[in-house]
């Protein structure tokens, strides 16, 4: 699944907001009637990628390079200063070229000075591994990660609750993590294709009811 970020050099977007827009706009493309309808375009690329290893990338887009990445299929997340874009999944040798000359390397953004409080519940709660240093584009893609597993793995009741409010996601900062890690409903453990060793565990999700 491609993942676009709006990145505009004058006033680039903050790390933890494109981290939350990414994965509620992940929930949205699976959520969407493209996807989850019996008879969605979407449905068997979405059923395709999900029956192996799931795999998100980040790009970042500026400029006249926005537009041409919103004029194809997907769906568009704008969320505290942050744009971000998810795309229908697909083969990794088969990406539009309007994404592939997008930089996938080097997105990496300051954090807000004051982080946005909590939005009302429901909303999904992602806390990413404060022993591993990532990037905002890598960050982006493992909260897309979790949000993606705990949209199929939770509870399905307060699943549909979630994302009949939006899907809206909150990151998370300076919890602790060792207890969070246990009572998490979810735990991403890295690929290894980019920035850090495969198995490692960067991201846990839980839904805040």
């Amino acid at each position: 699944m491609q993942l676009v970020v709006r990145a505009e050099k004058a006033d680039p977007p903050n790390h933890g907001a494109v981290c939350e827009a990414a994965a509620t706009a992940v929930v949205r493309v699976l959520t969407d009637p493209r996807a989850a309808a019996p008879e969605g375009e979407w449905r068997e690329a979405v059923r395709e990628w999900e029956s192996r290893r799931i795999r998100k990338v980040a790009r970042r887009a500026r400029g006249v390079r926005w537009p041409e990445a919103e004029a194809l299929p997907g769906v568009t997340v704008a969320h505290a200063g942050a744009q971000v874009r998810a795309f229908p999944p697909g083969p990794v040798s088969d990406v539009p070229p309007q994404l592939a000359r997008l930089q996938v390397a080097g997105l990496d953004l300051a954090d807000a000075e004051e982080p946005a409080p909590p939005p009302e519940p429901p909303y999904a709660v992602i806390a990413l591994n404060p022993d591993i240093t990532i990037t905002t584009g890598k960050a982006a893609a493992q909260c897309g990660h979790a949000a993606q597993l705990l949209l199929r793995q939770g509870r399905r009741k307060h699943v549909a609750a979630w994302v009949e409010a939006g899907a809206a996601v909150h990151l998370a900062r300076d919890v602790p993590w060792r207890q969070c890690v246990k009572e998490a409903t979810v735990a991403v453990r890295d690929g290894g294709f980019t920035e850090i060793p495969p198995g490692t565990m960067t991201a846990i999700a839980w839904l805040q009811r």
